[in-house]
C-alpha cells in the first residue's frame, strides 16, 4: 500500500507504454498516485488520466519556471478545475532561481496569487522550491498559507527548515534523492521529521532513486524510497508505507 504523492505520467516520456508502467507499480504495491500538472498541456492530460483511472488523482498549478507566461484566463481556468472532485491540491507552484526564464518579482506575484486561490477553493498547496528557501518560507508565512497547508514536495533543504515548515501545516515529501548515497540532507531530514508528517514521492520521470539513477524514473520506483526511510528509521517497510498512505490521504481528503 504506496502512495506516490507526485508523478508525472502526464509527461510524454510515457506516450508508449503508459500500461506497463502502471503494471509495474501495481505489482510494487503502489494503490494510489497523484498526477501533477504545471502548464496547459500538462494540465490537461492530468485531467484526461484521473477521468481513465480510479487510483490517480490530480493536482494542477503553474510552474515558476514558467510564471511569465500565465495570463488571468490560466488562473480562472486552474479556479474551475479545482471543483472537479478528483482535483486534490493546487500546484506544484513555488519558486525557482535556477533558471531565469521568469524574473523573480513575477514568480513571486503567480505563487501569491496561487496561494490565495488554494484557500479560496479550499484545497492543499504542493511547493516547488529551487535556490529560493528563504523567499518561499516568507511568502508561505506572509499568505497565511498555514491556512491550507500542503507538501513541500521533493523536500532538498536542511532539518531545520523542515522543521520550520512542519509548523505551517505542511508534509515534508521524500523522493529519490534520499536513497542517493552523498544525500546527506534528505537523509537527515528522513531521520529527524516524525513519520507522522511525511509522505514519499518519485516526481517521475526525474529524480529516479539508486540503483535507477539517471534513468526514467517511474512509480513503481517509490517502494525504494519507502524502503530507505524506513532504513533509516528503524521501522518496517509496512510501517513507513502505511503511515505514509494515511498521511497523504488526509491531507489530500480521500476516503
Amino acid at each position: 500500500m504506496l502512495f506516490d504523492t507526485h508523478a508525472h505520467l502526464n509527461d510524454t516520456q510515457y506516450n508508449e507504454d503508459l500500461e506497463e508502467v502502471i503494471e509495474r507499480a501495481e505489482n510494487e504495491g503502489v494503490t494510489n498516485m497523484v498526477i501533477v500538472g504545471f502548464d496547459r498541456p500538462t494540465i490537461q492530460r492530468a485531467m484526461e488520466l484521473v477521468e481513465n483511472y480510479d487510483f490517480m488523482y490530480a493536482c494542477v498549478g503553474w510552474h515558476p519556471v514558467d510564471a511569465i507566461d500565465m495570463t488571468d484566463e490560466d488562473l480562472t481556468w486552474i479556479e474551475e478545475l479545482a471543483a472537479h472532485p478528483k482535483v486534490v491540491a493546487l500546484g506544484e507552484m513555488g519558486l525557482d532561481y535556477h533558471w531565469d526564464k521568469s524574473p523573480k518579482d513575477i514568480q513571486q506575484e503567480v505563487f501569491r496569487r496561487q496561494i490565495r486561490l488554494a484557500k479560496k477553493v479550499k484545497l492543499p498547496i504542493v511547493i516547488h522550491n529551487r535556490e529560493a528557501t528563504a523567499d518561499i518560507v516568507e511568502i508561505l508565512k506572509e499568505e497565511g498559507a498555514e491556512e491550507v497547508g500542503g507538501i513541500m514536495h521533493c523536500f532538498s533543504g536542511s532539518p531545520e527548515v523542515a522543521k520550520e515548515c512542519v509548523k505551517m501545516n505542511f508534509y515534508i515529501s521524500l523522493g529519490g534523492p534520499v536513497t542517493f548515497k552523498n544525500a546527506k540532507k534528505p537523509k537527515e531530514v528522513a531521520a529527524e521529521i516524525p513519520l507522522e508528517k511525511l509522505l514519499i514521492e518519485t516526481d517521475c520521470p526525474y529524480l529516479a532513486p539508486h540503483p535507477y539513477r539517471g534513468k526514467r524514473n517511474e512509480p513503481g520506483y517509490v517502494k525504494l524510497v519507502a524502503e530507505q526511510i524506513a532504513e533509516i528509521k528503524g521501522l518496517t517497510l509496512e510501517e513507513v508505507a502505511e503511515a505514509t498512505t494515511q498521511n497523504a490521504k488526509k491531507l489530500f481528503g480521500i476516503k
